[in-house]
């Protein structure tokens, strides 16, 4: 890899759309100063390089580019129980992971392997959470099987969830399955965030049963969207 080219898997790492921030300062109702704080924190954050070195090349870059933004959010939630479907090499599961540990507080619950169905050309297949740093693995469990047969029971024992990732490939069935039950179990004030909302309808509907139109957390691609919780939120059909 020449300097140049990992110069640039850096800068994409932290690379941000402004309509994202904003959408970030929205859903924790904190402010552009404070996000800009976070943002500061992360040109010194030693992660982008540690995650470069343990092997997350161009290719995951262009598949997750948002992975930061996971970061941002977790840092100014500050959410006590965070939960991820579709955990793979553990690319994001990192981000998530870091602004926890930066927050001294928090734990993540990951389930996994992810399917590989419409992942980007070129990205590796890896271990299970073989980005994840040994430094970072105190706050995490890591629960291997499909979602639609553990997603259940993990949120049974993680308690109300303040902070739900979505990230389990393209199947229409499943992702409409992880929503349905995510929302049934977040806390007041939670988020719910998806990955690959383009893949199938699942995400637009989801907002829909909220009466509210697509929420775009970042136009991508690959687009990811995000919800917080509302007071008076509708429930989902069962």
């Amino acid at each position: 890899m020449t300097p140049a080219v990992r110069k640039a898997i850096l800068q994409r790492m932290l690379m941000f759309r402004q309509a994202s921030l904003d959408r970030v300062s929205a859903l924790t109702n904190s402010s552009p100063e404070e996000i800009r704080a976070i943002r500061q924190e992360l040109l010194h954050s030693e992660l982008p390089e540690r995650l470069l070195q343990r092997g997350a090349g161009l290719a995951l870059t262009r598949e997750l580019p948002q992975a930061a933004l996971l970061y941002l959010l977790v840092r100014s939630a500050r959410p006590q129980r965070v939960v991820e479907t579709g955990v793979r090499p553990g690319y994001s599961t990192a981000w998530i992971l870091a602004g926890l540990e930066r927050n001294g507080v928090g734990e993540l619950f990951s389930i996994g392997p992810g399917s590989v169905a419409g992942r980007a050309a070129g990205v590796p297949m890896g271990t299970v959470g073989e980005f994840v740093p040994p430094s970072l693995r105190s706050r995490w469990t890591l629960v291997l099987g499909n979602s639609t047969d553990r997603l259940e029971e993990v949120l049974a024992s993680a308690g109300p969830v303040d902070l739900f990732f979505s990230d389990n490939g393209p199947d229409l069935d499943r992702s409409q399955f992880e929503l349905r039950k995510a929302w049934q179990s977040m806390a007041p004030g939670g988020i719910v965030v998806a990955h690959h909302i383009d893949a199938n309808p699942a995400w637009a509907e989801f907002c829909q049963w909220q009466g509210l139109p697509n929420q775009v957390l970042d136009s991508g691609p690959p687009p990811m969207g995000a919800l917080s919780v509302r007071a008076n939120r509708r429930p989902t059909p069962a």
